[in-house]
């Protein structure tokens, strides 16, 4: 697979309460997008950045990291062939994200994504 970022999935209790922090004192000041329930935060110097996620909307469980990959389906597919667990299948998901879900063998769930708006 050829991974082209990966992003932290912080667990919050609440994402409006936790973004002061992550954009103020940490200067990840640029809201890519906030769902509610998912908002992914930007330093607009130097691109660092961090999900905050309270909850899945569509998944069985969380995710520790987000695994970014312009080919999906040969992720999923190496997933597959090389026996790991698929905790949440292949889905195009309705905010437009098409994404699975695979358990490490270490116990750790990552949410394996590809972005439609970046294959323009």
């Amino acid at each position: 697979m050829r991974v082209t970022r990966i992003t932290a999935n912080l667990r919050v209790p609440e994402v409006a309460a936790a973004k002061d922090f992550y954009s103020g004192y940490l200067g990840l000041s640029t809201e890519e997008f906030n769902m509610g329930w998912v908002a992914r935060y930007t330093s607009p110097d130097t691109g660092a950045h961090v999900q905050l996620v309270t909850r899945d909307a569509t998944a069985p469980e969380d995710s520790v990291i987000s695994v970014h990959t312009d080919d999906i389906e040969a992720a999923y597919a190496e997933a597959q062939r090389l026996g790991y667990e698929i905790v949440h299948p292949i889905t195009t998901e309705p905010w437009g994200v098409r994404r699975f879900f695979v358990r490490a063998p270490d116990g750790n769930v990552i949410n394996i994504v590809h972005h439609r708006e970046r294959e323009r």
